[in-house]
């Protein structure tokens, strides 16, 4: 807290607003678009997010957006920490709510672990592997990609705190949050039974 009151007001507030509108670029709807396929929106999960981009059968448009949703918290955080660190937690907030809640989209947008992972590694590549080393752990031995990404992003937090980066824990337990609300149809589905494995069709 005390980061961000030492930063300024003006600061802090343009440093939201840039991330929340580098955030707010839907890659997934804009590389679909520009490869013919029309509006990702309107298959599988509705979501913009790569998962659901790789439903189209085309791994490089998923991969694609993967690597622009990441790099978009990555870059919001890593030109907001020229002007101090707590610019820089800002403008990793405003790039997860605006991945999120795109003005692009009617604030409407995906599920965020993409950004997450953009915004963790601009703060602490140590994080961004425990993240991995986690959901990697699960992903193989449970085959459910939204239980991995649940429990990684609930475990960073914990890691930044250990590592020694409690500002940035305590972003990360916001952004955890709300990633986990946003995964609130996984967490019924995986409840009753009835999510998708990875490398499950129908």
């Amino acid at each position: 807290m005390t980061l961000l009151l030492d930063a300024g007001w003006p600061l802090l507030l343009a440093s939201l607003a840039g991330g929340y509108l580098a955030g707010s670029v839907p890659f997934g709807l804009i590389v679909t678009r520009f490869a013919g396929l029309g509006d990702v929106r309107a298959i599988g999960s509705g979501n913009i997010g790569a998962t659901n981009v790789l439903r189209t059968g085309r791994k490089g448009l998923a991969a694609a957006t993967l690597l622009g949703d990441a790099l978009k918290g990555t870059l919001a955080v890593l030109v907001a920490a020229r002007f101090g660190e707590g610019a820089a937690l800002a403008a990793g907030l405003g790039a997860f709510l605006g991945h999120l809640f795109s003005v692009w989209l009617g604030f409407k947008g995906g599920k965020g672990v993409a950004t997450f992972l953009g915004v963790l590694l601009a703060f602490s590549p140590i994080g961004l592997a425990a993240f991995a080393a986690i959901w990697l752990g699960l992903a193989f031995t449970l085959k459910y990609s939204s239980l991995a990404a649940l429990a990684a992003s609930a475990a960073t937090p914990i890691v930044l705190w250990a590592a020694g980066q409690p500002a940035v824990a305590l972003l990360f337990l916001v952004l955890a949050i709300l990633l986990w609300w946003k995964h609130a149809p996984n967490i019924r589905r995986l409840l009753d039974g009835s999510e998708g494995r990875i490398g499950q069709k129908g």
